[in-house]
């Protein structure tokens, strides 16, 4: 298979952050859960009572600050200032559905943005390592033909998993956070995308846009792969692939404003923007 190197170097990523996340979520929780029982009236605490109200009116007593509440589940226009992220969609937010126009930006944004060109040349580094297609042969030649192959598998994906099937079917290529439960059910839901998608009302539907645009793309890429390469085989393996790759994106993004909320410190200015 020819991204098996690939999808097992992420999935490695992946459970690595979520292994971080489900010790940073106990204890996120322990404190909000200290943090309410300090607030608690008991019956046999009036004066505490009084205080907590008295400096509610008190304007010189300083109020604790909302801000980092209001943080959490918000995602950024870019994961790690380079990584696009402008398809995540911020824990309830409420969106009008996107246009033609919108949807075809978003693909050609995914397709030419500037990391795009450095992923593609780290899945084809890594493809002409582990030697994937013998007939490409190594040296810079060689690393040039995984390029130019790869480039076109994925911007073929792009298009067809985020404009031409979600125009045709009305469905709304946004990923929206969850935000909320443990780590197995977010990871569950944003592994379930793959099947589950919005449509541009609002309802779910069967994700014909993933499942059938990769299978698309996969398709197309008989057009331009040697021969050998050409069987129902290779094309299912490329197919099974690209959904796999976009589940473990999905699940990396569903947990991303954690990570930025945790380590780097999310602030406003870098939320991504509405659209």
């Amino acid at each position: 298979m020819r991204f098996d190197l690939i999808a097992f170097s992420r999935s490695c990523i992946t459970v690595v952050l979520l292994s971080v996340l489900a010790s940073v979520t106990p204890f996120a929780r322990a404190q909000q859960f200290a943090s309410a029982s300090d607030n608690v009236d008991l019956p046999d605490a009036p004066q505490a009572a009084q205080a907590s109200s008295t400096s509610a009116s008190d304007p010189t007593v300083t109020q604790p600050k909302s801000e980092d509440v209001s943080l959490r589940g918000k995602q950024t226009k870019r994961i790690l200032w380079i990584i696009p992220n402008f398809r995540a969609v911020s824990v309830d937010t409420k969106l009008p559905p996107m246009t033609v126009k919108e949807k075809f930006i978003g693909a050609t944004q995914d397709s030419f943005d500037y990391s795009a060109f450095i992923y593609t040349g780290i899945l084809a580094g890594i493809s002409q390592w582990s030697n994937s297609y013998p007939e490409f042969h190594q040296g810079m030649a060689g690393y040039g033909r995984y390029y130019w192959h790869t480039f076109v598998d994925q911007t073929s994906e792009n298009y067809w998993v985020e404009f031409i099937l979600p125009v045709t079917f009305r469905h709304d290529p946004r990923y929206y956070t969850l935000g909320r439960g443990g780590v197995f059910k977010r990871t569950g839901y944003a592994l379930s995308r793959a099947l589950i998608t919005r449509t541009d009302s609002g309802n779910e539907t069967f994700n014909v846009s993933e499942i059938v645009g990769s299978g698309a793309a996969a398709g197309m890429s008989n057009l331009y792969y040697p021969e050998q390469y050409r069987t129902w085989t290779k094309t299912g393996q490329r197919w099974a692939s690209s959904v796999a790759l976009d589940s473990v994106d999905w699940v990396f993004k569903e947990f991303w404003p954690d990570i930025n909320y945790h380590i780097f410190h999310q602030r406003t200015e870098t939320s991504a923007p509405e659209r």
